[in-house]
């Protein structure tokens, strides 16, 4: 299989250690911290179990990010996991991997982010018991729309979404900081029916989501055999540090008891200790955050429907590119169209945020595994090829990142045993195996072409 060079296209290496180390740290602290602390704290029950499940999810990236770095820098393209899996598996799988992206995960992504806004924004003026779920479909409808009509988002408003989710960060840990020892912090959490560390791993996960994106750095950053490996230590060790800060802060100021039971555990512990003023005024700030996070991830999961439109003709109609508004219009309402169905799916099962992560993580760990699976693959098909950066100690980091996928993969399946979200794992499933007739019917009508890799977008 050829692969399509460009090489007038390609990025240079410009970014310093401290350069890659603040994007990295940009990139991966989104909404999530903001939301899933509670969720962990009901799967835990402990607050040596609850502190250690941060700490391993510090260590599970930097193990995966190390890998990435090596497929990003060795076979760069702006397809990603997308370009790996077509290499190393084929055009079959790589359509199955566009599918899930388009279907399940970067739709239920986009899902999960604006019910965490609509969990913080019915902090500030709530609209009833569906609330949460009013606010999010709200959020991905607008956000969809302005995307269509080409509205650019200018660098101060990226930049003011950053200062607004440090800022809430900050006012964590400093109202932590001065909260008395919560009452609530000796009583055990409320644990749900089948308590298991695995799905506390599942939310961990969620809030450290981004590395793989932070490991594209890698073509950009100079002196890369060296640096690429400081940089990712430095920044995923940033991270761990600060998700353990704040979470010390929620422990402190709630207890595990009060964390199991919020919805919003950051406007939780602002309110119990400097009143209703401090809840709403962080719950204003991650509101803005997560809606930040929420549009980014509605931008770029377009940009993915619009390449795959690109290589497979019968989608051609994802493939349009509006002139005038600048933006693949088809690609954003298709996608917006899917996440509005998934919110409302969400919001019947009255467990929004959950049922999204149920929906979403089976196939999100399934992919994963693939992605950590094809740098074994490509090390022993195409050991000719240039490297920038070598995975250290390999083949130690593919090995524990893959039985990782594989430990979260079961862990996500066992999702199916709850009530509430048991049919959204289901679900998920059922949407990626959709993609096998829809495949089957493409290649008879464009047959398969071994010869023929996807080119860059």
């Amino acid at each position: 299989m050829t692969v399509v060079a460009h090489p007038e296209g390609a990025p240079r290496p410009t970014l310093s250690v401290t350069d890659a180390v603040a994007l990295i740290v940009g990139i991966v602290i989104g909404a999530g911290i903001f939301k899933t602390p509670s969720l962990v704290a009901a799967n835990t029950g402990n607050e040596g179990a609850f502190l250690l499940a941060w700490l391993l999810g510090g260590v599970v990236s930097l193990f995966g990010a190390l890998c990435y770095a090596e497929l990003a820098t060795t076979y760069p393209h702006a397809g990603g996991e997308y370009h790996f899996l077509w290499r190393a598996f084929g055009r079959d799988l790589a359509f199955l991997f566009a599918w899930a992206r388009a279907t399940v995960i970067q739709t239920g992504s986009i899902a999960m982010l604006a019910f965490v806004f609509g969990d913080y924004a019915s902090q500030l003026l709530p609209l009833g018991d569906r609330s949460s779920a009013i606010y999010a479909i709200a959020a991905i409808v607008l956000l969809t729309v302005l995307n269509v009509m080409g509205v650019q988002q200018g660098k101060w408003t990226q930049n003011l979404l950053t200062a607004a989710k440090v800022l809430g960060l900050l006012l964590v840990g400093i109202a932590g900081l001065m909260a008395s020892p919560s009452d609530q912090t000796a009583a055990a959490a409320p644990s749900p029916s089948s308590p298991s560390f695995g799905l506390a791993m599942i939310f961990v996960l969620f809030a450290y989501g981004g590395w793989n994106e932070a490991a594209y750095l890698s073509a950009e950053l100079r002196d890369v055999r060296r640096n690429m490996t400081k940089a990712l230590l430095l920044g995923i060790g940033a991270i761990t540090a600060i998700y353990l800060l704040v979470n010390l802060a929620y422990l402190k100021g709630l207890g595990m008891a009060g964390m199991a039971k919020s919805s919003a555990v950051a406007a939780d512990l602002l309110r119990a200790t400097w009143g209703e003023w401090g809840a709403k005024f962080v719950s204003l700030l991650i509101a803005i955050s997560a809606l930040g996070a929420t549009n980014a991830t509605i931008f770029t999961g377009a940009r993915t429907n619009y390449a795959w439109g690109q290589d497979f003709a019968p989608l051609r109609f994802l493939g349009v590119w509006h002139p005038k508004t600048n933006t693949p219009v088809n690609g954003l309402i298709v996608q917006g169209l899917i996440a509005l169905l998934l919110a409302i799916l969400g919001a019947m099962t009255g467990e929004g945020f959950e049922a999204m992560v149920a929906y979403t993580s089976p196939v999100f760990w399934f992919f994963f595994l693939l992605t950590g699976l094809t740098l074994f693959i490509f090390r022993t098909t195409d050991p000719q090829t240039t490297r920038p950066f070598l995975t250290p100690l390999y083949p130690l980091p593919p090995l524990i990142f893959c039985a990782i996928c594989i430990y979260m993969l079961h862990s996500s399946l066992s999702y199916a045993a709850s009530v509430t979200v048991g049919n959204m794992v289901r679900l998920g499933i059922a949407v990626l195996l959709m993609g096998i007739p829809l495949l089957l019917w493409l290649q008879r009508l464009t047959p398969v072409k071994p010869s023929k890799s996807p080119v860059a977008h």
